[in-house]
């Protein structure tokens, strides 16, 4: 009998964008957490739903480890997991129920439990991880196999069940953010298909990808972005220990790239120079992509990315217009998006953008603001979504009240408005596909690929853009959602200190 199955509710076949993308990373979060419960000295197994062919494959780990304790530990550190889908969701009470039927104890900790633990309680989750849950999960367990003695509500970031209150949650308060993440140990690469995940991203990319993290939370004010693990805090790992980490995955897994999954990759330029250091000494360089922010892209820092082998820097650049980066509170200029492009490409850097659309009291002549500075900066790479408002985040209060039954996109395609934005969802979603296509035509005009139907390529694209014409006029809101702020100005984060 195995003491505890950590699993996650991630599948990538109920994804129909992801499947597309063929990007799988395993559960890090996860693997972290099976390290940290190996160090207190558990009996660990893992499910990876990652890669799974279906949930049947859970019944067979029940079968086989017949665990005491079953936790879904979803992936904080995946932001698929911050857009809280539908299909997660389901996925994980369905489980949650075949591990109660099993005789398992169930616990389950993410952004989706700490915002709303009701629907898993319902499913048989008897134990909700609220917030950063590594310390959390191994007090409980503790207590739950009777080390600690003493009741489960002194343990600081828990939910679980009012017996007193149909469908209430009780909480206890909540735990107090680990400052130091160098005191958590590297995650359980051994308990990873490395050969499964390899093959997939060979047959579809040619090459094989992992994922590492360097810190833990995002310190930045953007209202929209969703912080259900670490608020606004931040904790940064030493550039030693990542690199150490680093030199590890390249030894034990050999992959030929890296992803950094930190919200924000390089809070300090130093940090950067002091990474690029370590790296080169324990030879532990990969070549590697990471998101940031444009205003972080300093000369030292990007100096220090080229040295330790960034490859990509995605950049939230969002909108061309001043005006809604100033209503999401980014805290960013846009010509600091331009100048930091400029200066990743100078040093062989692929510079990519997020943008966003759909954000209220965003106008036509916004979005052509935006459509204009991808133009005449042409980013290597974009990713395009629509406003979503998460709970939790301010955004969410200001337009709770616009919100109808539709709480959650059902998969990371689904980008339907979820308030009366300008315009309705099929806008957004030719919208969408209108500036990639604008964007791959003028990246093929740029390297001179205008041969082999390059002019049938242009027509379909003007045609999109008389369709998108057509659509601003007939997919208008009749009421769009107007916000009003109930705060004033935010101030610019202390990154002086490793935390905050």
């Amino acid at each position: 009998m195995t003491d505890v199955l950590l699993a996650h509710s991630f599948f990538l076949k109920n994804d129909p964008k992801q499947i597309e993308k063929m990007r799988p990373y395993p559960p890090l979060g996860t693997l972290h957490a099976a390290s940290w419960l190996r160090e207190a000295g558990y009996e660990i197994a893992l499910f990876d739903a990652m890669l799974s062919a279906g949930e049947e494959e859970l019944d067979q780990a029940l079968a086989r480890h017949r665990p005491r304790f079953v936790v879904f530990y979803e992936d904080s550190f995946n932001f698929l997991n911050k857009m809280c889908l539908e299909h997660a969701r389901a996925a994980a009470c369905r489980m949650s129920r075949k591990a109660r039927e099993a005789g398992a104890t169930v616990l389950a900790a993410g952004a989706d439990v700490s915002d709303d633990p009701e629907p898993y309680f319902a499913a048989g989750v008897q134990y909700g991880l609220t917030g950063e849950a590594d310390h959390t999960l191994r007090e409980l367990l503790d207590i739950l196999t009777g080390r600690l003695v003493q009741p489960v509500e002194v343990v600081p970031g828990l939910a679980f069940p009012d017996p007193d209150v149909p469908g209430g949650v009780r909480r206890t308060p909540e735990r107090a953010f680990e400052r130091h993440p160098d005191v958590f140990t590297l995650p359980a690469w051994d308990l990873v298909d490395a050969e499964r995940y390899r093959t997939a991203w060979t047959e579809a990319h040619g090459y094989f990808s992992v994922n590492l993290v360097t810190t833990r939370g995002c310190p930045f004010h953007c209202n929209w972005c969703a912080k259900p693990i670490w608020g606004r805090r931040y904790a940064m790992r030493s550039a030693a220990r990542v690199a150490e980490e680093m030199a590890l995955v390249k030894r034990l897994l050999e992959p030929d790239h890296v992803w950094f999954s930190d919200d924000i990759f390089g809070l300090q330029p130093k940090w950067v120079a002091d990474f690029a250091r370590e790296v080169e000494e324990r030879d532990a360089r990969i070549p590697f992509t990471i998101q940031t922010r444009a205003d972080l892209m300093t000369d030292v820092a990007v100096a220090g990315l080229a040295r330790a082998g960034c490859v990509e820097a995605w950049l939230g650049a969002e909108s061309g217009s001043q005006k809604i980066l100033d209503a999401m509170d980014k805290g960013l200029r846009v010509e600091e998006t331009v100048e930091a492009t400029q200066r990743l490409r100078q040093a062989g850097i692929r510079a990519c953008w997020f943008l966003q659309f759909g954000y209220p009291g965003e106008t036509f002549e916004d979005i052509l603001e935006t459509v204009r500075l991808m133009r005449e900066t042409l980013p290597d790479d974009i990713g395009v979504s629509v406003s979503y408002p998460l709970p939790g985040t301010r955004f969410h209060d200001m337009v709770a009240a616009e919100l109808g039954n539709k709480t959650h996109w059902a998969d990371s395609n689904d980008l339907a408005m979820m308030f009366q934005g300008t315009y309705q969802t099929p806008f957004y979603r030719k919208l969408r596909q209108v500036v990639h296509r604008d964007l791959d035509v003028r990246h093929k005009l740029r390297r001179g690929e205008t041969s082999n139907g390059f002019q049938a390529e242009l027509g379909r694209l003007a045609e999109d853009w008389l369709e998108l014409g057509r659509l601003e006029a007939t997919c208008r809101s009749a009421a769009p959602t107007c916000v009003t702020r109930t705060y004033g100005p935010l101030e610019a984060p202390d990154l002086s200190k490793p935390w905050n």
